[in-house]
Parts: C-alpha cells; structure tokens; sequence
C-alpha cells in the first residue's frame, strides 16, 4: 500500500500561511497607500476650490432662474426677454439659453454667429410661474400679493397678479392711505412699513412680533380692505370661474373675499396689516401637500365642502392668469465654451507634494513587488533547476523545502515525485533482470534434459517426461502472471461475475491447498463465522486465483507446525464482506509493509522460486481485488505472523454486483 508523504495536499492551507494571502496583504496594503495618498491630496488641494465654485455656481444660478420667473409672471410672452438674459449673462459669466419644452430655443445669450455649442441634454430648470418648485426658488415665505395671503405650498408665483394689478390712480389713493395709517401707528408708538406687494397694493407691516398691538387703535381703516373697481372687476370673473367649477360638481356657489376666502372674510385690521414672516426652509417636492390657496374656513362647510371648493379656487386662478403670465420654458445654463467646469491652476507647492507623495508611493510599490518576487522565484529556480537534472538522467539531489505554502508544497510534491519515480526506475531494472531469470531458470532446465537425451546421457522414461512437465509448467504459471498483470493494467481483465457464497469458496480453496500445507507440514483451516455473511457478485475462477495466491504465500512462509486460518465476516460498518488469511508465520518488517504488493517483490531476496516465489503473486492479488470493487491490506509483525485482507462489496439488490476494473462478460 502507497504511503501519503506529509507534504501532499490533503487539507487546504490557511490563508494567512498561503501565498495567495500573502500576495493579497501586499497589494492591499500599497492600493490601501496609494489611495490613502490621492485621497488626501485630492482633499487638501481641490475641495476649497471646488466648494467655492460650487457656491458660486449655485447662487447665480438661483438668481438666474428667479430674474426670469418674476419676467414670466409679469408677462404674458417671452418676446422681449432677450435683454435680461443678456444681462443675466453678463453678471454671471455663463451661457443662459431659453428655450420652449420641445427644445425650441426661444431666446439664447451666446447670439447666432458664430453657431453656439451644443445644448446639454438636460435642462437646468423650467421656469413655469404657474408652478414654482421652492427648492428652486429664492423667493419669501408667505407672501402677500394683494389678491389674498400665499402660503408656501401655493406653487404660483408672487408675481403672478394678472388682472389684479392696480392701475397707477388707484395705486397713488391707496398709497396715500396707507402712509397716513403708519404716521399714525407711529404716533401710537408702533413702529411700521409700507410695503407695496406686487398687484401694487400697499400693506402695512408691523415691526416686531406682537401684531395684536394694532387692535383698538384709532389708526384702524377699513380703506386699505376695500377692493378697488380694478379689484371688483377681477374678483368678480374669478368668482365665475369658481362658481363654474362648483357647479359641475353640484355644489352650491360661493361668494369669495379679496383675500380668497369664502364665507366671510377676515377683519379689516388682520388683511390691512400684516407681519413679516420667516424665509421658509426648501422642502422636497415630494414632501410637500398639494398646492391650494388658503381660504379661511366657513364654521358651517364640512371639510369635503372646503377641499372641493379650495381646488375650484386653485383651477380658477390657473385659469384665470393663464393668459396673463409666459408659457413654461426650458432653462438651460451652461458655460460659454460648451459646459466645461471653469478649473484652477495647481501651486508649484502643490505640484511638488502631489509629486513627491508619486514618488513615494512608486518607490514603496517597487520595493515591496522585488521582496516578494525574489521570495516566489528563488525555490522556483531550484525546481526547474531539479527538474532540468531529471530531464539529462543525472541524479537530483532534493529540493529544500524552506515553508509550508504553495511553493513548500509544490516541492514536497516534486521530492515525493522525484523518489518514485527513482523506485520505479529501480524496480523496472529489477523485473527486466527477474522476468529474465525466472523464464531462464526453467527453459535452462528444459535446454539440459533435451541436451542429455540427445547425447545419451539420460532416458526419456516416464521420470524425464515428468520434470519436463513439471518446468514447462512453472514456465506457463510465470507466463500467465505476467499476462494476468498487463490485462488488469490494461482495463482488460476479463470476468464473469455470479451469485458467490463465500463460504464455499473458502472451502474450495482450502481444499485445493491442503496437500501443500500437508507437505510443508502447517495446519490450514476455514475459521467458522458467527454471523451469516451476505452473498457476493464475484468471478468464482478469479476470486478463487486471489485467495489461492494469499494462501499459498501463507503456507510458504509459515514454518512447520504453523497454522493458516481463513475466514469471512462483514465490517463493522455492515458495508463491505471482509476475507481474511491469517498465519503464524515469520511476519514482515513493517518498513516492507508498503512495498508487498509491488511487483517482484519479495521478503526473501532470492530469486529461488520455490521458496521465495516470483514475486507476482500478490500484486495479481490486488488487481484482481480492485477489479472486483473491493481493497487489500495487510497487517504483519515479525515472529508472530500476518493477515491479509480482502474487503468486497456485498451483493447489491439487482444481482449484478459491481465489476469496475474488469470487463463483464
């Protein structure tokens, strides 16, 4: 039986002993170097810049887009805005390009000659007053327009009064009011502003935080809360509107208040004087409600009733300013020379770190990719080296092996290979010189009877006839060992398999080999057995040639008075039919164990094949074995005797029995 050397493959190496994980730890750690090193200098040189452009970029662009959302509200084309982009333009440095949602450009800040780089393929913003999104948006909170209050979830812009926006005759009478009501609140020591919204009404704004301050005051007039014929006229078409609206849902009309509200209005005082809210913080698009005007709710409506008629406020609005604002564009910003981010020149300091931090890290990688090249090369040398030596038949000395990774490994693997191939050299000198002398011994023989009855010497009695036959046939048992080797070798071994019971076959053999253990003087039995043993699948013929052959080696090596025992029992495992032969023999060196079933070996180094056999014997023993299915195995100590085992496959439901080697016929 082959021995497994310690240095084969039989369990995978840790990866921290591998040199895979090795090699992985070293490029991890100068990427892990090198990234560490770009990442900070990346830092440290480009993010001031970066984030001041960025800044910068972000809060002309916010202007930008208002610029062109207040020129939108304010007017009901985009005919004239040509002026202000190029205006725009010139304040920010970029290209402002305007055009219609179908990419038609309506006005552009780079002119026509010579053609203008391409547009990107997505726009910056869309400027739409009838629907702002806040995130884009630099305007107020809340704002007051002067056509009711604007909460920041209305997506109209401020700007967009349409038909509200007050003639300059009525602006002047209600200006005047307004500033008479703020001398007045001074005079209460209420500090106010006017302040003109941009349907040109003016309000008055209390400075501080207690609006409630102006109640009971003399200063309170209702004039600042009386619509003026300009407003009558607008409120009174989108009342229509609403009423419409309301209608096609069968609900009853409303009667809305200047500041949209229906039911009843505010006091004079809360819609003449308003407080300065806080500048809201942009919310998701997504997170905000839907857009609708905020009416102050009738104590008698139901919440269904308020949210239909607030949607029929918000469609009338649309509807009604519609004609009075621009049509939705594309807003497209850019820079002049086709988009490019505007850069900035590296400092010849920062150049110099950037290059000497390249450099280290350059040199780290080259110095740790030479160790660990000359670590995997150097036993690599020593292997072709070893292999080379093979290649021109001189004898090669092993290779050390310095570590237990792939490379140890590797040439443990070749040492091993190295060894056997030098037994195998060997012991394919040995056949040639054994097949040689075994086939010389008895043709010799058979050459000296012929030459002595040619010269007269001997008579062809019935005694030559017989030692003829006798070495004719020890001739023919050599020739039909060898030819039983090469066919198991071949896949050839011809067998033909049937129902076997063990038992038999031990006795069969038993008596076939009786009168040889007899001569020698050796007791040779079948051991009975306990349990029933399950039928095998076998060749009879070749099972029998197998078990002959371990009992006959037993009897030969058994001295006199010596017994032989056969015996059949199934495993432990009560998967595999075990035969034994066991005897009290001179027992092998355990250092000889692995070579038995060699071929051509032999205990006794003599070549006398009637003590010490040819040395086939029991390497036909294990191919026939083998081609059953089954293994052999030997266990020996010296002066006490051996076993020899054969473990079979037992018979498998369908009766066929495994044949693998062997060919079935």
């Amino acid at each position: 039986m082959r021995r497994h050397d310690e240095g084969g493959g039989g369990h995978r190496l840790p990866l921290r002993k591998s040199l895979l994980g090795r090699l992985l730890a070293v490029s991890a750690l100068v990427a892990a170097c090198s990234v560490a090193a770009t990442a900070w200098l990346a830092v440290q040189t480009t993010s001031g810049a970066i984030e001041q452009e960025q800044g910068q970029n972000l809060s002309a662009d916010s202007r930008i887009h208002d610029t062109l959302l207040g020129y939108a509200a304010e007017h009901p084309t985009w005919d004239g805005v040509a002026a202000t982009l190029e205006e725009l333009a010139a304040d920010s440095g970029r290209r402002i390009t305007l055009t219609t949602q179908g990419r038609e450009i309506l006005a552009d800040s780079a002119g026509v000659s010579p053609p203008p780089p391409a547009l990107p393929s997505q726009a910056s913003a869309v400027v739409d007053p009838m629907s702002v999104d806040a995130a884009q948006s630099s305007g107020t909170g809340p704002v007051t327009t002067g056509v009711g209050t604007q909460s920041g979830t209305d997506r109209i812009d401020a700007r967009a009064v349409g038909p509200f926006r007050l003639p300059q005759t009525e602006q002047a009478s209600l200006m005047g009011i307004a500033e008479n009501t703020a001398a007045c609140l001074d005079q209460e020591g209420i500090a106010s502003d006017v302040v003109e919204t941009p349907s040109g009404r003016p309000r008055i704004q209390v400075v501080g935080n207690d609006p409630d301050r102006v109640q009971g005051t003399r200063c309170v007039t209702d004039e600042l809360d009386t619509p003026t014929p300009t407003e009558k006229k607008a409120l009174r078409a989108l009342n229509e509107l609403v009423d419409a609206c309301l209608e096609r849902q069968e609900r009853d009309p409303v009667q809305l208040d200047l500041d949209l509200s229906w039911g009843g209005g505010r006091q004079p005082a809360e819609a003449a004087v308003s407080t300065p809210a806080p500048r809201p913080t942009a919310v998701p698009r997504e997170a905000r409600p839907t857009p609708s005007p905020s009416p102050t709710v009738d104590a008698g409506a139901t919440g269904e009733n308020d949210r239909a008629i607030a949607s029929c406020v918000g469609i009338a609005r649309q509807e009604q300013l519609s004609s009075y604002v621009a049509s939705p564009a594309l807003l497209f910003i850019s820079d002049p020379d086709g988009g490019a981010v505007p850069g900035f020149d590296l400092s010849p300091a920062n150049t110099a770190r950037i290059t000497g931090v390249a450099a280290l890290v350059l040199a780290l990688t080259v110095g740790a990719s030479v160790l660990a090249g000359v670590r995997l090369v150097r036993p690599l040398h020593a292997l072709t080296g070893a292999a080379q030596r093979m290649r021109d038949g001189e004898e090669s000395a092993p290779v050390v092996v310095t570590a237990d990774n792939e490379i140890g490994r590797l040439a443990a693997a070749f040492n091993d290979m190295s060894a056997h191939r030098a037994r195998l050299e060997e012991q394919r000198k040995v056949m040639v010189s054994d097949v040689a002398h075994e086939l010389r011994t008895p043709l010799s023989n058979i050459r000296g009877w012929l030459e002595g009855a040619q010269d007269g010497i001997a008579d062809p009695d019935a005694v030559f006839i017989s030692s003829l036959l006798e070495e004719a046939v020890q001739l023919q048992h050599i020739i039909d060992d060898l030819q039983d080797l090469s066919a198991a070798d071949a896949g050839a071994l011809r067998l033909h398999p049937e129902p076997v019971r063990i038992e038999d076959l031990l006795a069969h053999v038993a008596a076939a080999h009786q009168a040889q253990a007899d001569m020698a003087g050796v007791g040779l039995a079948v051991a009975a057995t306990g349990a029933a043993v399950p039928m095998l699948t076998a060749d009879p013929v070749r099972l029998r040639q197998a078990v002959g052959n371990l009992v006959s080696n037993a009897v030969r090596h058994t001295p006199a008075g010596g017994r032989v025992t056969l015996r059949a029992y199934v495993t432990e495992s009560g998967e595999e039919v075990a035969v034994e032969v066991a005897d009290s023999g001179s027992g092998i060196p355990e250092e000889d164990l692995p070579y038995v079933f060699d071929r051509f070996w032999r205990a006794e180094k003599s070549r006398n094949r009637r003590t010490g056999g040819s040395g086939l014997g029991l390497a036909i023993v294990r191919k026939l074995t083998e081609a059953h299915g089954g293994t052999v195995g030997v266990v020996s100590t010296v002066g006490r005797g051996s076993v020899f085992t054969l473990r079979l496959p037992p018979d498998v439901p369908d009766g066929t029995g495994p044949v693998h080697q062997g060919v079935r016929s």
